[in-house]
């Protein structure tokens, strides 16, 4: 199936001279003068080589017919991450590569789509948000106002984050499994 480069997302496959490629980042450039055009930086899914391609916005990219469906994680061992499909139970091991640097949100029993291509697990996407408890952060100053000074803290997973000055340690938070950036305190 064809579509314009410019809609092009992390986690999409595309296929480019007869080989699948899954998109690890995708921006868009508006400048005064001239075209408009779509940065995509790309992991070949055969070997693992990263590659870079710059588009004009509006031309065409052939996206691969995937089977996406909803898997549940279960656990992690020497081959990578298993995956459980709820409804046949099938199993899926997905190999570290193609999780990459979002493994660390995963969390058992959390609900992912995984893209399959003729049976093999190319691209996973997590739940936009995660939460975490915060494992570390400087205690909170009195008199501190909460404006738009941030502070450092340390979140269950090992990822580190910045975060209001009225959060403490032990508190439950909300970030996004995109950059690790804090969204809110957890309202659980």
């Amino acid at each position: 199936m064809k579509v314009n480069a410019q809609a092009l997302r992390r986690g999409n496959v595309v296929e480019l001279d007869g080989r699948l490629y899954v998109v690890l980042s995708a921006e868009s450039f508006h400048p005064g003068k001239g075209t408009p055009t779509t940065q995509i930086d790309m992991r070949r899914i055969s070997d693992g080589v990263k590659v870079s391609e710059r588009w004009k916005t509006t031309e065409q990219v052939e996206r691969a017919f995937l089977d996406e469906r909803p898997f549940t994680y279960l656990y992690e061992d020497a081959e990578g991450f298993t995956f459980m499909n709820m409804e046949s139970f099938e199993q899926v091991a997905v190999p570290k590569d193609v999780i990459g640097d979002q493994s660390v949100y995963l969390q058992e029993n959390m609900e992912v789509q995984l893209s399959l291509y003729q049976g093999v697990p190319v691209s996973i996407e997590l739940p936009q948000r995660v939460t975490l408890e915060i494992v570390d952060t400087e205690p909170t100053v009195k008199g501190q106002t909460a404006s738009s000074s941030y502070k450092p803290a340390v979140l269950s997973n090992g990822v580190r984050t910045m975060v209001p000055p009225h959060i403490s340690t032990g508190t439950r938070v909300v970030v996004m499994t995109a950059d690790g950036s804090y969204v809110e305190r957890a309202k659980d």
